[in-house]
């Protein structure tokens, strides 16, 4: 299979790549840090570029929670209107078959459970409880204390920030370009990759790059909050392997459809727990857990990845512990 890889030279781009040559397909690069010309806005490049292809996996975008809303526009142009660019291009190619990098951001907070009231959903963690230190929703209902679970695919979207709402409006778009076109469209909504190659320190790094730029600069990392909000750390090998999954399942999702796949580990992990493992298995400064926090980070968002085990076969192979021991000497890469 000839596959053109959009963002083929980032950090998830860059794996995806890999895997799909050890598959024996045949992975088209595009990304605008090799080539300034391969702007997935620019109509007719994208045009060229989809020459002879069979499938699409889209992996670039514009991450990460940014510098608040100043870098709005530039998202929206990067990850929305740069999808409607390619869409419209592969709906021109005859082009039928797309994965996408979603994002488990599109949820908001994860899946809460209240003793009296059941499942529910907290609103925005208000600033005045941020500032004194209370970080755990509560029942918008009571006012208890909530059990947070792991989100399924079903759960309402509920986007807390610019990034998240980019990331939902991609998959409204391949959905109706599937609909509109007779394709099938595959989102994986990634959890919290980490891994080899990953991106420096920037605005829009995730936090397992955040603590281990601070390692790498003799520093300890700081940790947010109390250090036990949960993540799902899922180490970008598997991630690329998702994708190739994706691509080479027969008949999933059926035609004029988009399918939405959960990417993670399937075993939480708190923020203090990463931040100690990797400063343990690199050797540094023991993480400080500062208190301090950023407005559009969520509490606790962690997955059910069950439907992509089930549906597509796949299966995450890298343990927590060994792909901290490996994070902790790979190298980073520069924006």
């Amino acid at each position: 299979m000839r596959v053109l890889v959009t963002g083929a030279a980032g950090f998830i781009g860059s794996h995806v790549v890999a895997a799909l040559r050890t598959r024996g397909h045949e992975p088209v690069g595009y990304d605008v840090r090799e080539d300034p010309g391969a702007d997935v806005r620019d109509p007719v490049a994208v045009g060229r570029a989809l020459a002879g292809v069979d499938a699409v996996c889209h992996q670039a975008a514009m991450v990460g929670l940014g510098s608040g809303f100043a870098d709005a526009a530039e998202y929206v142009s990067r990850n929305d209107l740069g999808t409607a660019v390619l869409l419209s291009a592969m709906a021109e190619a005859g082009v039928r078959r797309l994965v996408l990098a979603g994002s488990m951001v599109v949820y908001g907070e994860g899946h809460y459970a209240c003793r009296r009231h059941g499942v529910v959903r907290p609103g925005p963690r208000a600033v005045a409880d941020l500032e004194a230190g209370r970080f755990e929703p509560a029942c918008p209902a009571c006012g208890e204390e909530l059990t947070p679970g792991l989100v399924g695919e079903d759960a309402p979207a509920d986007p807390r920030n610019v990034y998240a709402t980019t990331k939902l409006a991609q998959e409204h778009l391949a959905a109706a370009w599937a609909r509109t076109t007779g394709a099938s469209a595959v989102s994986l909504r990634y959890h919290n990759v980490y891994g080899p190659r990953m991106p420096r320190d920037t605005p829009y790094a995730g936090v397992a790059s955040f603590f281990r730029s601070a390692l790498a600069r003799g520093e300890a990392p700081r940790v947010f909050e109390d250090g036990r909000q949960r993540r799902d750390f899922v180490h970008v090998r598997d991630v690329a392997a998702a994708n190739v999954a994706a691509l080479e399942a027969p008949g999933v999702p059926p035609a004029g459809t988009l399918r939405a796949y959960n990417t993670g580990s399937g075993t939480p992990h708190t923020v203090g727990e990463m931040a100690t493992a990797l400063a343990a298995a690199y050797g540094g400064p023991a993480p400080v857990v500062t208190g301090g926090y950023r407005l559009g980070d969520v509490r606790h968002i962690t997955a059910d990845s069950a439907r992509l085990r089930e549906e597509l076969g796949w299966r995450p192979r890298v343990a927590f512990a060994e792909g901290m021991r490996e994070f902790a000497r790979a190298g980073l890469r520069g924006v």
